[in-house]
């Protein structure tokens, strides 16, 4: 895989680093901080956000002795185009369909014609 696009949603496809994306969206967190809540190694942590980072979605600094984590948040504007654009097609191919829907339910049940009235005397 060696498109962005790709990259990040292979990331995102671990629930794991889904959720360790989700707390990083409230703050920047340490490996510690992230590994917390899983029955893992802060190794195994640290892998996962290896993957991250790779994908473009976090970035580590450092600030004195602690190495935070970051969310880097412009990644997601090229999944929302990417989404968008698919998402945009989808409704007009639903809109066609209700328009086909619509007409074919028409043409099961024709209105009365208001013109011609039967049994009328002129």
């Amino acid at each position: 895989m060696t498109d962005q696009l790709s990259r990040v949603f292979a990331a995102l496809a671990d629930p794991t680093r889904r959720d360790m994306v989700a707390r990083l969206t409230e703050a920047d967190h340490t490996v510690g901080d992230l590994a917390e809540p899983y029955d893992v190694s802060l190794q195994a942590v640290s892998k996962h956000l290896k993957v991250l980072e790779d994908a473009g979605l976090v970035t580590r600094s450092r600030q004195a002795q602690r190495r935070p984590v970051h969310l880097e948040a412009e990644v997601f504007d090229l999944m929302t185009k990417w989404i968008e654009r698919y998402r945009r097609q989808a409704e007009e191919r639903f809109s066609r369909l209700d328009a086909v829907l619509a007409r074919m339910q028409d043409e099961d049940n024709p209105t009365p014609n208001d013109t011609t009235q039967e049994g009328t005397a002129s």
